[in-house]
């Protein structure tokens, strides 16, 4: 019976592909189902990868420190390749429709929040770097700093052109970021240079904040905005401390980030 049901499958197949490029789509297709294969089809050891990223995704893996070293190839080549933007620009496509279905109130106090790193504004070329590697080497607070003050971060894939269009549709756009109090100059600048060029408020982290977890410390923010009469209707963000906790918004939404968790 199973050599009869892969005789059928091939005859199928064989029947439907008349162009050399169709089948070549459906066995690439198939080539990416094979277990335990990650970029460019190289196996891995010890870990898959592509079921990693996907439990880091749905946050089934928390508090994880460093990319593991056999994935350290693979988050690269996602990062850096065509699926990254793609997933991106369908998380952009969701909130567009989403955003597009509500009526709003027209008072000013619509918004919509957006985290940075990684969601607004990009570190792929810092985390690129040899002595990064993509997230699978400890994190420097002080390398990055020197990243964060060049203020040469681009827009992330997708997330620019959400905010091109949340903002005819009424949407006051707020920044929620842990990034230090001390940058806040270099955001203004970096975020501009990227395409956000307006906003309601841009939040970063002060002194009486250091120290306290992402997801307390939005959590916090978000409810300040609630109470001084703003309606959290989206938010967006890389990270599940973005979008988890007090006033998250009416609807969330995630941006792929495997490059590190934060808590």
């Amino acid at each position: 019976m199973r050599l009869a049901a892969v005789l059928l499958f091939l005859a199928t197949i064989s029947a439907i592909c008349h162009t050399d490029g169709y089948i070549e789509q459906v066995t690439q297709q198939i080539h990416l189902l094979r277990p335990r294969s990650g970029a460019a089809g190289y196996r891995l050891k010890d870990v898959d990868c592509l079921s990693w990223r996907l439990a880091v995704e749905t946050n089934n893996v928390r508090n994880w420190k460093l990319v593991p070293e056999e994935c350290e190839q693979y988050v690269g080549h996602y990062m850096l390749g065509k699926q990254y933007r793609k997933d991106c620009e369908i998380v952009a496509h969701s909130a567009i429709e989403y955003a597009k279905s509500l009526t709003l109130v027209g008072d000013g106090k619509d918004i919509w929040i957006f985290d940075i790193d990684e969601t607004t504004l990009s570190n792929l070329p810092y985390y690129a770097r040899s002595d990064v590697q993509f997230g699978a080497l400890p994190y420097n607070d002080t390398k990055f700093n020197e990243w964060v003050a060049e203020g040469a971060a681009p827009p992330v894939p997708g997330s620019l052109r959400l905010y091109q269009t949340l903002l005819p549709l009424g949407f006051k756009i707020v920044f929620l970021t842990g990034t230090a109090e001390r940058f806040k100059d270099i955001r203004i600048s970096n975020l501009k240079a990227a395409g956000y060029y307006t906003w309601e408020q841009l939040i970063l982290k002060g002194e009486a904040d250091q120290g306290t977890s992402a997801l307390v410390y939005k959590s916090k923010k978000r409810t300040e905005l609630v109470d001084s009469g703003y309606r959290i209707l989206g938010n967006l963000g890389d990270q599940w401390s973005d979008i988890l906790g007090d006033n998250s918004g009416n609807r969330t939404f995630k941006v792929p980030d495997p490059m590190y968790y934060i808590s």
